[in-house]
């Protein structure tokens, strides 16, 4: 869904938007070298060259082949190595093996995308109002899309990052002044009938709606994230030790993967150290712990006697809150010291499965295979991350990962159960 207007005052705020996003995408990777475009360090993560490109067949296959009038695609092959997920669109390069792509060379990736921007700032310029109207949608779903992937860039290039001896630095170091951790609270919530989902202006991802209502048991919020002195108490107490706390198949993963502490924990004599996207640094207890699984955020609530909430709770929450914290704009690439920003710093693991809303219809085409499909072994997060890029989410927003993942920014919130 989009609020932009259906006629020729669209076309400049349109273009500006446009330029704004693409640019984003290619400013990420002015810190990286020709080597590091490639890698893949495993199957749930892609190269950043793949990222450019994918981005760039989004707009080719979803606005310039169908509505650009003589427009010829920038080369025949592209549309199977870059497709993602689109079984209807057609064959796929296999998603384990886009680190084995050494072609096309970065710079043919970049001059993909100049001229998928040549085209589509065209596009942009010369449609008229109907096509406009038509096309103006689809054109935000793609830089949501785009702003996807620039998340997804920067995980993905950490996770990498993370595996290698040298803990290669993506941006330089700063210096971040200690700041002592703020006390845990609890935000009480009255029982009642709530309206969950999207509705009005403003773009959505159509997983946000219908908007409807749900029941919503009177709960407490806990009035910050867990950081990291927090999580480590749990560690020091046995936590991935202790079966009792853990879900049945959380239990296999960690035993299967080894997990003793979050990802991009490091052990440094007794203590712990930090691998981040400016390198190595103390771990800080009062920052908000992140890289944890669906798994180790239900044990670690389970040990502190509380729950995750469910996300009609934290949207409950969240609603009278604005949408601000600590985003990719920021610069810091790193959790903040935990506070009471609903948004920002890490995603909160949930512990409602993803799942469609009473009434949910995907989208007619290939477009409807982009949430959809997904409504599977899949848990919800909420409010964004250090690396989200700035204006891409908001109360409803809705983000989801199977549980086992945890190179992304994700962390958790308490809530416990009120009386009504």
């Amino acid at each position: 869904m989009s609020d932009l207007p259906s006629d020729s005052s669209a076309r400049p705020a349109l273009a500006a938007r446009y330029r704004e996003v693409r640019s984003r995408s290619e400013e990420l990777c002015t810190t990286l070298e020709p080597e590091d475009y490639q890698l893949q360090s495993m199957p749930d993560c892609s190269p950043p060259k793949w990222h450019l490109a994918h981005s760039a067949w989004f707009f080719e296959t979803f606005l310039l082949v169908p509505h650009a009038p003589g427009y010829r695609v920038h080369h025949p092959r592209y549309g199977f190595l870059f497709n993602s997920y689109y079984d209807s669109i057609g064959d796929r390069w296999a998603r384990p093996a886009r680190g084995l792509l050494s072609r096309p060379t970065v710079a043919e990736v970049y001059a993909y995308r100049r001229a998928v921007d040549e085209g589509m700032l065209g596009l942009i310029e010369s449609a008229d109002d109907q096509v406009l109207g038509v096309i103006a949608p689809l054109v935000e779903i793609g830089l949501n899309h785009e702003e996807q992937h620039q998340e997804l860039l920067l995980t993905d290039l950490k996770h990498a990052f993370g595996l290698n001896p040298l803990r290669p630095c993506y941006a330089p170091a700063v210096d971040v002044e200690a700041v002592d951790p703020s006390p845990l609270g609890w935000e009480p919530h009255q029982g009642g009938v709530r309206w969950i989902g999207h509705e009005g202006p403003g773009f959505t991802f159509d997983n946000e709606g219908p908007r409807h209502r749900e029941y919503v048991a009177a709960f407490a919020l806990a009035s910050r994230p867990v950081n990291n002195g927090e999580y480590l108490a749990f560690i020091e107490d046995g936590g991935y030790d202790r079966p009792e706390l853990w879900l049945s198949d959380g239990w296999a993963a960690g035993r299967d993967a080894g997990w003793s502490a979050p990802l991009h924990w490091h052990r440094d004599g007794p203590g712990h150290v930090l691998f981040t996207l400016r390198g190595m640094r103390p771990l800080d207890p009062a920052e908000t712990v992140c890289h944890l699984s669906y798994y180790e955020a239900d044990a670690y609530a389970r040990w502190a006697g509380a729950r995750l909430p469910t996300e009609a709770e934290w949207e409950t929450a969240s609603r009278s809150r604005p949408v601000e914290g600590n985003f990719l704009d920021s610069g810091r690439l790193h959790p903040t010291t935990a506070g009471g920003s609903f948004y920002g710093d890490v995603w909160v693991w949930t512990s409602s499965p993803y799942a469609a809303y009473r009434g949910y219809r995907p989208a007619a085409g290939a477009l409807g295979e982009y949430n959809g499909k997904f409504m599977c072994n899949q848990m919800v997060l909420r409010g964004g991350s250090c690396v989200t890029p700035p204006g891409h989410v908001r109360p409803t927003y809705r983000n989801f990962f199977p549980p086992h993942a945890r190179w992304q920014f994700s962390g958790l919130r308490l809530a416990k159960d009120l009386s009504e």
